[in-house]
């Protein structure tokens, strides 16, 4: 066999054992409840209301965040400023500390004796314990996967477009949203799904700002720590699933634009 045949060979091979790394615990994890648990886990109204609480939850931070998120994602893809290498540090950071530490730094803001917290408190919310508050979390370790993706897609629109755009006598703004969005679009939404999936799935900063109510992650957990695996799995299960199904047609979506 030639060396082009060989380094194929490895290629497959090592391809191979780094897929079934991903796929292996998951169809462990599949295989290991019994279609009655399962039905009934999906039944069951605290594994239904912490599905919706999650959904909605991540659906409401990456709404929200991306409004500020994808202008500064333009910014740092269009603009030279000092410290911007620092700004576009600071960014990945939530990516990089541990989540019970990102935790505990939203905590810090959102308590009732901060200025957030006494501001909200003043509207009658309290966002600690709160969904607002899980939002904040999921969006705080999230919302890099959405500004690196959009500042990429920003960076490969033509300057030159928008330059013309410029002097045929369009505004700013009119440039921004007919030429250099659309022509980002593709990574906006693709950085706007990975916040979405990262945001659903995250544990660590959540359960600082918010043990009740439950999202899923969090009721996996404590049915772990309560009851034990057998009663922790079903709803692994279930969740995964959801996720999967809806990363699916999130992609699928995104792919028809």
């Amino acid at each position: 066999m030639n060396d082009k045949g060989n380094f194929q060979l490895i290629i497959i091979f090592l391809s191979g054992l780094a897929l079934l790394f991903i796929v292996a615990p998951l169809l462990g994890l599949m295989f290991s409840s019994s279609l009655p648990r399962l039905v009934e886990t999906v039944g069951d109204k605290e594994v239904q209301n912490s599905i919706l609480l999650t959904l909605s939850t991540a659906f409401f931070a990456t709404i929200v965040f991306s409004i500020a998120g994808i202008p500064l994602a333009y910014l740092l893809a269009r603009k030279e400023f000092p410290l911007k290498k620092i700004v576009s540090g600071i960014i990945d950071l939530p990516v990089v500390i541990p989540h019970t530490a990102a935790g505990i730094a939203i905590l810090g803001v959102v308590s009732r004796d901060t200025l957030l917290g006494k501001t909200a408190g003043a509207f009658g919310l309290h966002l600690v314990g709160n969904p607002l508050g899980i939002s904040i979390a999921m969006a705080f370790v999230s919302v890099p996967f959405l500004l690196n993706a959009a500042r990429d897609g920003f960076a490969g629109v033509p300057v030159r477009l928008e330059k013309a755009a410029l002097n045929l006598g369009a505004s700013p703004l009119r440039v921004f949203f007919t030429i250099s969005l659309p022509l980002a679009k593709r990574n906006v939404i693709s950085g706007a799904i990975m916040m979405f999936a990262r945001g659903m799935s995250e544990f660590g900063a959540v359960v600082i700002i918010a043990y009740h109510p439950m999202i899923t992650p969090v009721l996996i957990y404590e049915r772990f720590g309560a009851f034990g695996l057998k009663y922790a799995q079903p709803v692994a299960v279930v969740f995964v699933i959801v996720s999967l199904a809806f990363f699916v047609v999130l992609r699928m979506v995104a792919g028809k634009k």
